[in-house]
């Protein structure tokens, strides 16, 4: 089939799209942002009348790291970090330069990601995410029932429930958490399984997106929780629908890792 015509006249933004464990990105050079970033975010990131995305990465340079990144949920609203989507940035650096140590500036600080393995476009990265705040055991009333859980922040918040299964209507559970008023800046909703002292499996349950496949800073939250409370121990093993993810504690170090693959690049149409 040829190629489609387009009216010269139309702008343009080109974008590389990216997954990590399902958890998916848009890729996109900051300097060509349109003057509302967060409506055009909503657009390309609509998965009918758009490219399809849970969130976009603008990518802007900085004197000091590889890359600075400003990451904009699919629903228009900032976040501090993706660890997913800051593994989706390594990747996309290391195609272009071929460095194996990757640092990144995000809304939580600056990230070194090491490259471990490559092939074609399938990397794996481990990030050191920095230091988890773990709180005390948070009681909510939602839905008229009471729910327990653990606060826990990776420069973004999260709210862990441990339990042996997941209910059958667990994102409307987690919606009904995330709506809370305790959480005045909205929250990440992790439900977690523990099996073993290596292994938990999660659920995902996202600020400004829904549920996803997976998430970086959600594994972390995951796997810092149940070590916290006496469910694993590190490493820990972090199963979601998307893949799997490793988070180790060294110190009072956190880290990550996983994979990233860069799936295509286009063009997107502004009119």
């Amino acid at each position: 089939m040829n190629g489609a015509r387009v009216n010269p006249g139309v702008r343009t933004i080109p974008f590389v799209k990216a997954s990590a464990c399902g958890n998916d990105f848009l890729l996109i050079d900051g300097a060509l942002a349109p003057p509302d970033p967060a409506a055009f975010t909503r657009r390309i990131c609509d998965r009918r009348e758009g490219v399809g995305a849970d969130g976009v990465e603008w990518m802007f340079p900085h004197f000091s790291v590889d890359a600075e990144i400003r990451l904009i949920n699919a629903d228009g609203s900032p976040a501090e970090i993706s660890g997913n989507g800051t593994r989706c940035v390594a990747a996309y650096v290391c195609a272009q330069h071929g460095k194996d140590r990757i640092s990144i500036l995000t809304g939580a600080g600056a990230k070194i990601c090491v490259l471990i393995a490559r092939k074609d476009s399938e990397y794996e990265f481990e990030i050191e995410m920095g230091e988890a705040v773990v709180g005390p055991e948070l009681a909510l009333q939602v839905g008229g029932r009471e729910v327990r859980g653990i606060p826990v922040s990776m420069g973004n918040p999260h709210y862990v429930v441990f339990g042996p299964e997941f209910p059958a209507s667990w994102q409307a559970q987690a919606a009904e958490i995330q709506g809370n008023a305790h959480f005045k800046q909205g929250v990440n909703v992790e439900l977690v399984a523990p099996h073993g002292k290596h292994e938990v499996r999660a659920l995902f349950f996202e600020r400004g997106v829904g549920e996803t496949q997976s998430s970086g800073t959600g594994s972390c939250a995951s796997a810092v929780a149940a070590m916290a409370t006496g469910r694993a121990d590190s490493p820990v093993r972090v199963h979601a629908p998307g893949g799997t993810q490793t988070v180790r504690k060294e110190g009072n170090k956190i880290f990550l890792r996983g994979p990233a693959r860069l799936l295509c690049r286009g063009e997107f149409f502004l009119s």
